[in-house]
């Protein structure tokens, strides 16, 4: 009989480690508290507009066909990949747009006429981009980060070296570049890491090769579409998924897992892989001799942001918008400060908008827009709908005077997500969207562990632990995971 895996959770971490826990021989089940697979990556249907509620920006493709390719399949064997371009819009003042090229040449350009020299230097910041990318991913993002012994190979020291793990993306874009517009462009990635880009390693400029040089695509019919073709992967393993199916609490005998207790049933198991929120796990669904880390360890944890989120149908088509657009119009260092520094709702904020109907004309009804409007907050904020509807207008607003033609009165259908649906849906620590900030404190062995130390049995995945927060980090951990259980408890 081959060892039962419970697995928590049916996000990207906990798909990916039950497809490769199946793959290997062990009979797996995955416990969803909700309505259907994704976690955050879910998605529902409204008066024709199909709304993906999380993720909505497919970078490092090459992740995601190293995941299909495990199992002999390719992304397209389940859903159809375009490549955007441009890649996104950076909206910077009512009459100053940006688009970004999908080809590196046309992006030399367009740094060269904002400044001189800039596109020698760009191809500079793309080759050392490229390393830590690569060499990230090759030899430190792959590893189960359960000792410092496995990053003191003295061959590891040069290419941490060259990492630049001490020199901050703010002051590495710096050394380069004067022109405002051009560090923006840069350093945007990194709000969405968790940090201020002076407190984010420079290591995480691998974020621009990702975006610059592998590019920014768009799988036909949704982000969701991916969720689906992963289920269809792990159901042709022999992958059961159970929803609707929250697990309350998780026996312990002689420091071993072997019983998941649901609203509904038990489960017996032999490994339980928790996929869910790791903070609520620990502190909700085990007893508390069994935890690793107490309140005052996560309270102390810093978080990346949160998000308040519109899903917006509005009955005719906007013009200036493409399907990525990013409005940078107003103080980077004030939003920046009002997310991380001095925590509270901005006055006002950047914000982010995704129109997928530019590209998929099956996500709205014909001639008809589907928006979706990110604005990122800080976490554990007291969310209301006074506040909700505030920055509803003010973002609204906004967007009209950028795009130069009236929105909301053609707005037929809208609904907000924030911190306490995050809460509520995703068992969510503090509310966050996107898990640890990417710290240098909060990298790597300084993590949360994918092994809890007093449950033989029990280990962890997801964007709380190893690697970090974002789609193709989560689909790596789960690899991680399963791996290390492999070697761990045979199946």
């Amino acid at each position: 009989m081959s060892k039962k895996v419970i697995v928590i959770g049916s996000g990207f971490a906990g798909i990916s480690c039950a497809t490769y826990l199946a793959k290997y021989g062990y009979d797996v089940t995955v416990l969803e508290k909700n309505e259907s697979a994704g976690g955050r990556c879910s998605s529902y249907t409204e008066k024709g507009y199909t709304f993906d509620m999380g993720p909505s920006w497919y970078w490092m493709p090459d992740v995601f066909e190293m995941y299909f390719g495990h199992f002999a399949k390719k992304p397209s064997d389940y859903y159809t990949l375009d490549r955007l371009d441009p890649s996104y819009r950076i909206f910077f003042d009512q009459n100053d747009q940006m688009d970004i090229p999908a080809k590196l040449t046309e992006l030399s350009e367009l740094f060269e006429s904002l400044e001189k020299g800039s596109a020698k230097k760009l191809n500079e910041f793309l080759e050392s981009a490229a390393y830590k990318y690569k060499k990230g991913m090759d030899e430190f993002v792959h590893k189960p980060s359960l000792s410092i012994a496995e990053f003191t190979d003295i061959s590891l020291i040069p290419i941490a070296l060259k990492l630049q793990l001490h020199t901050s993306v703010a002051a590495h874009v710096s050394s380069l570049f004067k022109n405002e517009k051009i560090k923006k462009i840069l350093e945007f990635p990194v709000y969405f890491l968790g940090a201020l880009p002076k407190d984010t390693p420079a290591l995480y400029t691998l974020m621009n090769y990702a975006d610059l040089a592998l590019g920014t695509w768009y799988p036909q019919g949704g982000m969701y579409k991916i969720i689906e073709g992963m289920v269809d992967l792990a159901q042709e393993l022999g992958v059961k998924f159970i929803f609707n199916e929250e697990v309350e609490h998780i026996d312990i005998d002689k420091n071993e897992a072997h019983t998941i207790r649901t609203k509904n049933h038990t489960y017996t198991c032999d490994i339980v892989v928790a996929g869910a929120d790791y903070h609520h796990i620990e502190q909700k669904i085990i007893e508390k001799e069994y935890r690793q880390y107490d309140e005052s360890y996560w309270d102390k944890r810093v978080m990346a942001p949160s998000s308040l989120i519109y899903y917006i149908g509005v009955n005719k088509k906007i013009k200036k918008l493409l399907h990525h657009n990013l409005f940078f119009d107003k103080s980077f260092e004030k939003f920046g400060d009002e997310i991380y520094t001095n925590p509270k709702w901005p006055e006002e904020p950047l914000f982010y908008v995704c129109c997928p109907s530019k590209s998929d004309n099956t996500v709205a009804p014909e001639g008809k827009e589907n928006l979706f409007i990110l604005i990122p907050v800080a976490p554990n904020l007291e969310d209301t709908d006074i506040q909700r509807e505030h920055y509803y207008n003010q973002v609204m607003k906004r967007l009209e005077e950028h795009c130069g033609e009236s929105i909301i009165e053609h707005v037929e259908y809208s609904k907000s997500f924030a911190h306490k649906d995050f809460m509520s849906r995703y068992h969510a620590y503090k509310g966050n969207a996107y898990g640890l900030a990417n710290t240098l404190s909060q990298t790597a062995i300084f993590k949360p562990s994918i092994k809890n130390k007093k449950i033989k049995n029990l280990y962890f995945t997801g964007q709380l632990t190893v690697p970090g927060p974002g789609v193709p980090p989560s689909l790596i951990s789960g690899e991680i995971v399963a791996q290390l259980i492999k070697k761990e408890i045979k199946p």
